[in-house]
């Protein structure tokens, strides 16, 4: 029963996610959200909800990092030649 506690936790992570208008934001609280559903999973032996939500953490930690440096890239200070 506490498992299913984590799995209507993650749920309203990825709903929350979907309402976020920065994209940065919605990247962490979906990776949030599946971070909690691979755990989720693998409690209750779902190995499907396991791997499906393990690989789309990698693909948001993925998106996150390419936004991270992006934001960077545009922060630096232009040097005259």
């Amino acid at each position: 029963m506490v498992w299913e506690y984590l799995g209507y936790f993650a749920s309203a992570l990825l709903v929350a996610s979907l309402m976020m208008e920065d994209v940065a934001k919605l990247r962490w609280f979906n990776l949030a959200g599946c971070i909690c559903f691979t755990l989720y999973g693998l409690a209750i032996s779902a190995w499907p909800v396991a791997f499906t939500n393990g690989l789309l953490s990698l693909v948001n930690i993925y998106h996150l990092i390419k936004l991270a440096k992006k934001k960077s890239s545009t922060n630096e200070p232009e040097t005259e030649s």
